[in-house]
């Protein structure tokens, strides 16, 4: 049966929604989260303000990974090129392999590309208001409102997955996502409206919302007796806490196939740079067919990238991607040092194996090396 779409519920009154607020940034400033790249209100009171590149960097990073698994890649970076215009300087190659392992690799190069802007056309000095960070490259709606709130104060709707779901159970919003997102938005809006009484403090309300999913209103276990909004919430009162936010189930993912060449010679390994555009665009990889449909015998031959006795491995890489599931047979073989020239092309480079981490590497492309050995 197809489903209908429902209205959105109605908003709590203004003194409840202020009430709200003044009951989260309390919680907040006795149990939010002290992360590195954060200016908890305790610092605020010192006269300690937020870097605006180093909130972007930690936002960038936040996309898809979690706090823990970013955090070394945040360090990493800001020792690596401690301003924007240090970024924006070093060689994008570099950049990408610094970003390996952390995925969407779109978002590496956008980080260059956005530091070579902040860099040229706003001399290294990140614009502050939503309305000008949003024309900078690879910031959404999202980085936008959040960079805003937390170093201009400015009185944005931050809305990512933890406020999705925490918006989702105070109102028991039906409409399940992702076709909800416009009425989660329109409800978080109400809450970060700036014309409510007593509204203040807009970064650490964002930060404290965002908190308040990732600590406290948690997909599985939410910890409700915790929570400074247990008696607004009307899921906890329905006792249905974890049916929200609603979910249109997910499709089956598709499976895609493909074929990859681990060449080696001596202590080194051929390398191919991806073309820019598409999936892992512009990181290094292992030479292969097109992923897609199971390739036939004729079509892995043409992807090979030099006549070789080719051994296939007995392991199968399988990786996750977003959208499907790529499996990849995996081939490979040696070639004397003096042979290398055949096949070496424009984008095709030798790597040492000892310095492989230096290399833009993505996760996919080191399971093909460790299949291949």
């Amino acid at each position: 049966m197809k489903e209908t779409s429902k209205s959105p519920p109605d908003l709590k009154p203004s003194d409840e929604l202020s009430a709200m607020r003044r009951a989260l940034l309390a919680w907040y400033d006795d149990g939010g989260r002290t992360l590195p790249w954060r200016v908890r209100p305790e610092d605020r009171a010192k006269g300690i303000t937020p870097d605006p590149y180093a909130v972007w960097l930690s936002e960038i990073m936040l996309q898809q990974t979690t706090v823990p698994h970013a955090t070394p890649y945040w360090r990493k970076f800001l020792a690596r090129f401690p301003t924007v215009t240090d970024l924006a300087q070093a060689d994008r190659d570099e950049v990408l392999a610094m970003w390996a392992g952390l995925g969407y690799y779109a978002r590496a190069r956008n980080l260059h590309k956005c530091a070579g802007v902040v860099a040229d056309d706003h001399d290294g000095v990140f614009p502050l208001t939503e309305t000008a960070l949003l024309k900078l490259p690879g910031i959404g709606a999202y980085t936008a409102a959040t960079i805003a709130a937390i170093c201009h104060d400015e009185a944005t709707t931050i809305v990512d997955g933890n406020v999705e779901r925490v918006i989702s159970r105070i109102f028991m919003v039906q409409t399940p996502l992702p076709k909800g997102k416009s009425d989660l938005r329109a409800l978080a809006a109400a809450l970060s409206d700036p014309t409510l009484d007593g509204f203040e403090r807009p970064g650490d309300y964002g930060q404290a919302v965002m908190d308040l999913g990732a600590t406290v209103c948690t997909p599985r276990s939410p910890t409700c007796g915790l929570c400074p909004w247990s008696g607004d919430c009307a899921a906890k009162a329905a006792g249905v806490q974890t049916d929200y936010p609603k979910k249109t189930p997910k499709k089956k993912l598709p499976v895609r196939h493909g074929a990859a060449f681990v060449l080696r010679s001596g202590d080194a390994v051929l390398l191919h740079r991806r073309p820019d555009t598409g999936l892992l665009g512009g990181m290094m990889g292992f030479p292969g067919t097109e992923w897609g449909p199971k390739p036939k015998d004729d079509v892995i031959r043409a992807a090979e990238p030099t006549p070789r006795n080719w051994e296939q491995s007995a392991v199968e890489v399988r990786h996750v991607f977003t959208h499907f599931e790529l499996r990849l047979s995996v081939f490979h073989s040696e070639i004397a040092a003096e042979l290398r020239g055949e096949a070496t092309g424009d984008v095709a480079i030798w790597a040492p194996l000892d310095r492989i981490k230096d290399y833009a590497l993505p996760t996919v492309m080191t399971k093909v090396l460790k299949a291949a050995h």
